[in-house]
């Protein structure tokens, strides 16, 4: 078995000092409805899905077979903790907003990872989950 693929940077956007643009914009959410409405009513679901997408194409350079896992892992169990004891859930999107930005080389920075996520986590969240799709699907498992 081979890997074909693996594409970072799949819609070509142009660099700008080694850095892009989003592939989607954050008020191009409707267009995933599905993770769309999944980020409003249970954000914790897609938080908590998008970080094992990431980690798991990190680990193994293949996407996920699972897509993400059940909804209630123990990262979406925490972030509905926080969310709800506290309201700070959003503080938990931070640093995966940052490791999607950095992993496809995402014009961006912490504070603007913030703003993004206290404006509109949801979009935020379906931004994260559509940007890792594109490299899930970018890749090809062969049969040697």
């Amino acid at each position: 078995m081979t890997l074909q693929g693996g594409n970072r940077n799949v819609k070509n956007l142009p660099m700008n000092n080694g850095h892009r643009e989003w592939s989607h914009g954050l008020c191009d959410c409707c267009d995933d409805a599905e993770t769309c409405i999944v980020s409003w009513f249970c954000p914790c679901i897609v938080y908590a899905q998008n970080k094992r997408r990431l980690e798991y194409l990190e680990r193994n350079g293949v996407p996920d077979p699972e897509h993400g896992g059940d909804a209630c892992s123990g990262d979406c169990c925490l972030h509905l903790t926080i969310t709800g004891c506290c309201g700070l859930g959003w503080l938990l999107q931070i640093p995966p907003r940052s490791s999607v930005r950095n992993r496809y080389h995402i014009e961006g920075s912490t504070c603007g990872d913030c703003c993004a996520i206290l404006l509109c986590s949801p979009c935020a969240l379906t931004q994260e989950s559509r940007e890792i799709g594109l490299e899930e699907n970018s890749i090809q498992v062969t049969r040697v």
